[in-house]
């Protein structure tokens, strides 16, 4: 009884230490320069350590610079940081301008939100676009990043800061195509036809490098846009 119980001790220690081991990555504690982690390739993501990778991007300023520097698919800069103030503010941010090959107008946000986005209109909505429309994004529209206010549309979280507080979130209104045909997530997301089929798509795709990605299908309160971010949640509706 007392090897059955010890057994048992251990194995309890060594979730434990995995579990924290995990959360340190996935929060992005562990000092960027000792991770044991390729750094994040935009151009050539490792699909199954991207999540790990982005959050090594929260707290590192070098480290956003050298990835965002060597990679041809997001034009961005750095912006100074905004000390926290009642939980709003930012601290490793930038602005970005295009985001593989498409127009993006984005004046602050997360360095991994950022890399995110770039990851995903390289890798899922041009592929997607060009497949399904034969034309490339030409434009990426949004509603912002940055809001200093409480989250909208949960009772459960609506005492909680937004990430977009943080500039650590972003909202998707819809895109233009190169022929200048445009998506709207708000008039197109329910139907059978080919803009439908690619907002599903796109937005599906969005949840391998977002902790929280929403859809209309989520609430009435994001019935015309998707909520991409990288905070400490995870959902993907």
């Amino acid at each position: 009884m007392r090897r059955r119980f010890g057994w048992i001790s251990r194995a309890f220690f060594l979730i434990v230490v995995a579990g924290g081991i995990a959360m340190t990555f996935r929060q992005g504690w562990f000092p960027a320069r000792f991770t044991p982690l390729p750094p994040l390739n935009i151009d050539r993501p490792f699909p199954f350590l991207v999540d790990w990778q982005l959050a090594e991007l929260k707290h590192y300023r070098g480290l956003c610079r050298r990835v965002i520097e060597a990679s041809e698919n997001i034009t961005a800069r750095r912006i100074p940081p905004r000390k926290l103030d009642n939980g709003c503010g930012w601290t490793n941010a930038v602005r970005v301008s295009r985001l593989a090959g498409a127009r993006i107008g984005i004046n602050r946000v997360s360095c991994e939100v950022a890399a995110g986005l770039a990851l995903w209109v390289a890798h899922e909505v041009q592929p997607l676009a060009t497949k399904i429309f034969g034309h490339k994004v030409a434009a990426v529209r949004n509603f912002g990043t940055y809001s200093c206010r409480n989250m909208i549309g949960s009772r459960i979280w609506r005492n909680r800061r937004s990430e977009h507080a943080t500039a650590n979130a972003i909202d998707i209104s819809g895109f233009t195509l190169a022929d200048g045909t445009t998506i709207s997530v708000r008039r197109d997301w329910n139907g059978t036809r080919k803009k439908a089929q690619f907002l599903r798509a796109v937005h599906q795709r969005a949840c391998r490098y977002f902790r929280v990605s929403l859809s209309p299908d989520f609430n009435k309160a994001h019935h015309d846009h998707f909520h991409f971010d990288r905070g400490f949640l995870w959902t993907c509706r």
